[in-house]
């Protein structure tokens, strides 16, 4: 349970970091953020709070979901009918947060009071972003055990194509829910990548068998997959026995935002449903348990900080816990205390279904 409660926890930590009430958001330089970071004398002399670190948009949503997930639904119906439900209100909290805009627009489609539709929205050509993808991880953790595969992939999917109704979008929180699995299934994080690969076919059959704009994601689907491919193939973990990441021998802020523009879609690293998870990943691969490692490549670079920073936060305490991490970064932190009510409610939910399976 603790390392369920230190997922949601740390999760929120990097989010919060990464956003720095606006200001590291927007700044396109990982070595300005990580010089201002200096001056105020390193991660651990930060105390993050609400007044001034508040959370984003990002770990609000990721909150909703879990909320959802742990209520006592019959159905996985239900579940996506509790999920309209709760991110239609959630758009009031997120006010002033600056909510991503195909998180907005998703929302504004979702259909509360239709039992049958509810949660059907229309195929968007901007909904590719990371917004899906931050949100999901609660899913890996409900459904994380390898007999529940198939519904992992369903509700990562359905969850994501609520707000973000295009394959890198919903392929995304595909991607941060089966990493989260995996974590809490102790497979070594060098696997995960090449795992990933395999599972991309079931969310397509699984797509195939709703019928629901398939002609739209056939022409979308391929990006994802080759933007995959291609960084397995450059960390040298593309295939069954490669079992060490190949790191260059100079990793600094500079380098480190080069690579991460090479795998964005746009020049801005982890805008999208695609190189948020990826950027989350390899900070993971490269930094292993070390959270001040982890925190320079996943959160202080010159793109969507508090995006990799939330699904890096979250794998990390799924991974390690919270015991190496520097108290001052969550003991004040915005709605702790309710992260560690989500992390423990969706531990005892999924060790519930456990017992009833067996």
């Amino acid at each position: 349970m603790e390392k369920f409660q230190a997922a949601m926890v740390l999760g929120a930590v990097g989010d919060a970091l990464g956003y720095r009430k606006g200001r590291w958001e927007s700044c396109t330089s990982g070595r300005q953020i990580q010089e201002e970071l200096a001056t105020l004398g390193g991660l651990e002399k930060l105390r993050l709070d609400a007044d001034n670190w508040p959370l984003s948009d990002s770990v609000l949503m990721h909150m909703t979901t879990a909320a959802a997930l742990i209520t006592d639904y019959w159905s996985l119906e239900d579940l996506y009918r509790e999920l309209v439900r709760v991110y239609v209100e959630a758009m009031v909290s997120l006010q002033g947060r600056a909510p991503d805009p195909a998180t907005t627009e998703g929302c504004a489609h979702l259909k509360p009071h239709n039992f049958l539709l509810a949660w059907h929205t229309p195929f968007n050509e901007k909904g590719s972003g990371f917004g899906a993808a931050t949100k999901a991880m609660c899913v890996g953790m409900r459904y994380w055990q390898p007999g529940r595969l198939e519904t992992l992939v369903e509700v990562s999917i359905e969850a994501g194509r609520m707000t973000h109704n295009h394959p890198t979008g919903f392929l995304g929180s595909m991607t941060t829910a089966l990493f989260a699995s995996y974590a809490i299934q102790g497979k070594p994080p060098v696997t995960w990548g090449r795992d990933l690969m395999k599972v991309i076919p079931k969310a397509e059959e699984y797509c195939r068998k709703t019928i629901r704009h398939m002609a739209e994601y056939q022409e979308n689907w391929f990006y994802f997959e080759a933007k995959w491919q291609f960084y397995l193939e450059e960390r040298g973990i593309e295939e069954e026995g490669q079992n060490k990441a190949l790191f260059p021998d100079r990793y600094d802020a500079e380098e480190t935002d080069k690579m991460y523009k090479r795998w964005s879609s746009e020049g801005r690293p982890g805008r999208r449903g695609h190189d948020a998870p990826m950027i989350a990943y390899d900070a993971l691969l490269a930094a292993g348990s070390d959270w001040t490692e982890l925190c320079r490549r996943a959160v202080f670079h010159g793109g969507a900080g508090e995006a990799t920073g939330l699904i890096a936060g979250c794998l990390y305490g799924l991974l390690y816990g919270i015991s190496q991490v520097p108290s001052g970064l969550y003991q004040d932190l915005d709605r702790r205390q309710r992260l560690e009510e989500l992390g423990a409610a969706l531990h005892k939910a999924s060790s519930a279904e456990k017992c009833t399976e067996k």
